[in-house]
């Protein structure tokens, strides 16, 4: 059976290139009737915090892509924080130690640094061997070493030899000999490096295929050498192209938003992001651009991701989230867009007309954020504008002539003629100066469906209003 994981640090929000990766492992698990497995790589203690870590999961979830094992479900291969699995990596740092392929350094983390400048100095690569460290490791530094209550760090003994790779994305990635020296894989304090943990909890949790960012590569070479020394088989790596912004440089905050929560806060819908995200790196075997996530898992494969950068185009994702905006039933619209209205002090009195309200101003709004400016007059009264002397008269004769017409376009439309007639008005004109006067704005939605919604109270108190009344 297929199982994956998405393993992101808790440290910070969700950012594009994470949730990316989340996505390709749940497509792929989904797919093959795999499963997909959360786990939380909180060894960082400095950095790492609980906040983050429920961050994550609520924007995972907020996504769609749900977990089958996880902190929060539990599973048969937990636990699934790292922070709880640390005498699991102590018991196999001793094992490889006992059969000679990892050994204890007993010398303080500056005087390793010492040792690192001074090969640099010397103009050669800063690779460790266990003979550099055997002058640390006596009777009085293991003495003193437990009297501080210090453990030494364990280092592996890196084979010096080649390893090849043959990566679903990348294709074949040759490492040749003495690309690295030995590394360490369990600090003094106690806890694992990255490249151990991940080998030991990917064999643990049977995970069989390792989808993640190409920056992950240069990582491969530890973590194959470690799969030989436990004598398991590696799993299928794909290592996915990193993500650029339109300057072509890596995706970053000068781009502007990159983290899910930000698109989020935005008024990006999930469905869209989903969408987008996917494209990223993945095409669709027919080419079709906007797919829904029953249609994404029916066809995701392994080999239509593309070795080649993807670029993160705001404008594209912009798009799409306008046509699955466009796309959401009115009910549902109504209770995505309120928090919006709230948020920019537009208080939603009456149910229905806020949803004719959403109705006629959907095809101007490509993310929810945009709502609430783009429909403001339908709530409350815009700034004055100047309108033309020659038109007060026109106006001041509509004001007149709309009293007692019934309020629907069909017994409007007519007086709107006979006042332009009777004053020579350019119809084009009237129009442009009656939308400034009912809405504040140069452009919007069809005055059409503007002035029935309105109603005629505020319509006429509008025209009044910029009569100077």
């Amino acid at each position: 059976m297929v199982r994956v994981r998405f393993a992101p640090s808790p440290t910070g929000f969700l950012h594009v290139g994470g949730a990316r990766t989340a996505l390709f492992n749940f497509l792929f698990a989904r797919k093959e009737k795999g499963k997909f497995i959360l786990r939380i790589e909180d060894t960082d203690l400095e950095r790492s915090e609980r906040e983050y870590e429920e961050k994550l999961m609520e924007s995972l979830k907020w996504l769609g892509l749900l977990w089958d094992e996880g902190p929060d479900v539990g599973g048969d291969h937990g636990p699934y924080r790292q922070s709880e699995r640390v005498e699991i990596y102590r018991e196999h740092a001793e094992r490889l130690v006992k059969e000679g392929k990892a050994y204890y350094v007993y010398a303080y983390p500056e005087e390793i640094e010492e040792m690192r400048e001074k090969l640099l100095s010397e103009g050669k690569a800063p690779h460790y061997s266990q003979e550099m460290f055997e002058k640390f490791d006596t009777p009085e530094r293991r003495r003193e070493y437990e009297e501080k209550g210090l453990r030494p760090a364990v280092f592996f003994k890196m084979p010096r030899k080649g390893y090849v790779l043959n990566d679903v994305v990348k294709g074949e990635v040759v490492f040749k000999t003495g690309a690295i020296g030995d590394f360490v894989i369990m600090r003094s304090n106690g806890l694992p490096t990255y490249n151990f943990a991940c080998v030991v909890d990917d064999m643990l949790m049977e995970i069989t295929h390792v989808i993640r960012g190409d920056d992950h590569l240069s990582n491969t070479l530890r973590q194959l050498a470690l799969y030989e020394s436990f004598e398991k088989a590696p799993p299928v790596f794909a290592h996915v192209s990193t993500i650029l912004g339109p300057d072509g440089k890596k995706l970053s905050k000068r781009h502007g938003a990159t983290s899910v929560e930000a698109f989020r806060d935005m008024g990006y819908l999930p469905e869209a992001l989903v969408n987008y995200l996917a494209l990223l790196g993945w095409s669709h075997p027919d080419g079709k651009e906007l797919l829904t996530l029953e249609e994404l898992i029916s066809s995701f494969s392994l080999d239509r991701l593309s070795p080649n950068p993807a670029i993160f185009d705001p404008q594209k994702l912009k798009w799409m989230n306008g046509y699955y905006l466009r796309n959401v039933p009115i009910e549902k619209l109504a209770e995505l867009a309120k928090p919006f209205f709230e948020k920019a002090g537009i208080k939603i009195i009456d149910e229905e007309y806020f949803k004719k309200v959403l109705e006629i101003t959907k095809e101007r709004v490509e993310v929810l954020s945009e709502f609430p400016e783009e429909s403001r007059f339908f709530f409350e009264d815009p700034a004055p504008v100047e309108i033309p002397e020659d038109m007060k008269g026109v106006f001041s004769q509509l004001k007149e002539e709309l009293q007692n017409v019934r309020w629907t376009m069909e017994e409007i439309t007519p007086v709107f003629k006979k006042v332009l007639k009777q004053h020579g008005v350019k119809p084009k004109e009237f129009y442009m100066t009656l939308r400034r006067v009912l809405t504040g704005r140069e452009e919007g939605p069809e005055l059409v469906n503007i002035i029935p919604l309105l109603g005629k109270e505020i319509f006429l108190r509008r025209i009044e209003r910029f009569l100077g009344g």
